[in-house]
Parts: C-alpha cells; sequence; structure tokens
C-alpha cells in the first residue's frame, strides 16, 4: 500500500478515490471509464503541480520516505553481480554500511554504500544507516583494496549521520570519519559518490569525497539534520522547515554551490513511485560518469578530488 506524506494528502484522497471507482467498474455494475479518466488527470495534474515546487523541507520528508529504494535494491537494479565483503578487520562487521566487488555495465567495481533498511526489523539491524567506527574503517578497508586492484569505486550515500552513540565515542568515530574520508581523498583510482537519499554530515562525506558527486533530484544533503539545525537555533525542532530553507539542502542548492556535479532526475513523485526508472536513471549516470573519469591518470584523478575538496573549505 502506497504511503503518502503530509503535503501529498490531497493526491492520496484522488487516487484513493479512483482506486474505488476501478473496483466499482471491475464489478461490472457501472460504466466509469470516463470519470476514472478524468479523476486520473486530475491526480496526475497535482501530482505534477506539487513536485515541481517542493520546499526544502518538503525534499527532505520525500528523501526519507520509507519506500525509497535503499541499498539492496540499488545492488539488484545496478549490478550483474555482488559479492560483499564484509569486516574491518580490527573490531566487527558494522551493517549500517555494506560493501563488496559488484559488475557494472560489465565493469568491475567496488560498491559501497549506507544501507537504512526497510522494516522494522532490517532498520534495527542496519541501525537506520548510522556507522559506527567499525564503519568507516571497513569503508577504508575495501577503498584500499580497490586502489591495490585498480578498480573504480561507487559509493551510494544514504545516512542521517554517523552513530552518535557513546560506544561510537569510545572506539573513536571523529577519527574514523576522517580517516575515511582520507582514504577517499588518497585514492588513484575513479571515485564516484551518489547522495541517493539524505547525505548527514561526516557520517556522509566520509564515503562521498569523490572525483564526481551525484545526487538524485529529491536528495538532501548537509551538515546537520533541519531538526538539528532548529533546535540548536530556535531550541525547537518545529523550526525544521526553517532550518531547511536557510541551509540550502536540496540537490539544486548544492549543485550551485559546487558541492554536487550532477542531478538524476527521479520518476515524477520520487524514486519510491518507480523505483526501477529511478535506478534505471542512476545507472546511465553512474556509466556515464566512470567513463569519463577513466580517459584520467591516478595523478590527475588525485589532484582534481583534492582541489574539489580544498575549494569547499
Amino acid at each position: 500500500m502506497q504511503t503518502y506524506l503530509d503535503f501529498e494528502k490531497p493526491i492520496a484522497e484522488l487516487e484513493a478515490r479512483v482506486s474505488e471507482l476501478k473496483e466499482t467498474a471491475n464489478s461490472g455494475e457501472l460504466d466509469l471509464d470516463a470519470e476514472i479518466g478524468k479523476l486520473e488527470a486530475k491526480s496526475a495534474k497535482l501530482l505534477r503541480d506539487t513536485y515541481s515546487k517542493l520546499t526544502p523541507w518538503q525534499k527532505a520528508q520525500v528523501a526519507r520516505h520509507p519506500e525509497r529504494p535503499h541499498f539492496k535494491d540499488y545492488v539488484a537494479g545496478l549490478t550483474s553481480d555482488f559479492v560483499p565483503l564484509a569486516g574491518d578487520r580490527s573490531f566487527a562487521d558494522d551493517p549500517a554500511i555494506v560493501g563488496g566487488l559488484a559488475t557494472i555495465d560489465g565493469r568491475k567495481v567496488l560498491l559501497l554504500g549506507h544501507e537504512k533498511g526497510d522494516d522494522t526489523a532490517s532498520r534495527l539491524k542496519h541501525n537506520f544507516g548510522m556507522a559506527k567506527p567499525e564503519g568507516y574503517r571497513k569503508a577504508i578497508r575495501l577503498m584500499r583494496l580497490a586502489d591495490r586492484f585498480g578498480l573504480p569505486v561507487v559509493s551510494l550515500v544514504d545516512t542521517p549521520g554517523a552513530f552518535p552513540g557513546v560506544e561510537a565515542e569510545e572506539r573513536g568515530q571523529a577519527e574514523a570519519i576522517a580517516r575515511s574520508t582520507q582514504e577517499c581523498l588518497e585514492l588513484k583510482v575513479p571515485m564516484i559518490a551518489v547522495i541517493v537519499g539524505e547525505g548527514g554530515s561526516g557520517g556522509a562525506v566520509a564515503i562521498a569525497a569523490a572525483n564526481r558527486v551525484l545526487m538524485f533530484e529529491h536528495a538532501v544533503y548537509s551538515v546537520i539534520s533541519p531538526e538539528g539545525c532548529a533546535s540548536i537555533l530556535w531550541r525547537t525542532a518545529d523550526k525544521a522547515a526553517d532550518a531547511a530553507e536557510a541551509m540550502k539542502i536540496t540537490a539544486q542548492d548544492q549543485q550551485a554551490l559546487g558541492v554536487v556535479d550532477r542531478i538524476v532526475t527521479e520518476p515524477l513523485g520520487g524514486a519510491h513511485r518507480d523505483p526501477d526508472l529511478a535506478i534505471r536513471n542512476l545507472k546511465e549516470a553512474i556509466i556515464e560518469e566512470l567513463k569519463g573519469c577513466s580517459a584520467l591518470g591516478g595523478g590527475e584523478l588525485l589532484r582534481q578530488r583534492r582541489a574539489k575538496y580544498l575549494a569547499m573549505t
């Protein structure tokens, strides 16, 4: 069953009415094709109009939609094979970051990213995509492996931020994030990062300091969540919408600021309405970017990446 966001309630009402009329028509009692057609056209127009003028806060809600594709969906849609590699070889395996060897359009790559989970059990297992130090140390290990064997790195970012718990701090969360970011900047192979949902703070940057940064049309990328920012500035999360506006969190804002290089189009109504189309669009973009980066030597890739991020400081 489709999950609707608060601002989608008028769309939900129209689509529910269409479903009711279709059930009645299927029973053979009445010919309602004309009425159904009118309502479907009205619903489609309302959907187009609504998504053509989303506020930053509404985009944040779309980016967090529970039915939005997750890492496992991208693995299934982007790759022809995927061999997961687990563990940081020091403490444990963190399921919030998943990575492994994969093939995209016949090309071997190292694919890694955040997994949030798509139901209660899997969300708890993956800690809602919030990685602990061992997650970032696993990412470091996998990126070094890719560098050693000349494999491009593709990372898919979808996290509200690194896990802020006491145990994470005890095991060196800040140090792990810093070293993961450093590893991204030292790679001599192409690295493509994609903000597919939420890109929250250092927990996102740690696997997104890439040669090319892509971002889905309705994804968000920020130093802190809108709620967190509002709590600091106004002492209440109720001002999250104002914070989202001020923080420039949307893909369009991030591209204008030079943080993001390319925006990937989503299906009308968001990636959750047609995950297959969203993943196909992303696959085409990744293949194009990999081809472009592959023409550059290791030294140029490293220089370009470092210059890109030094320019942001």
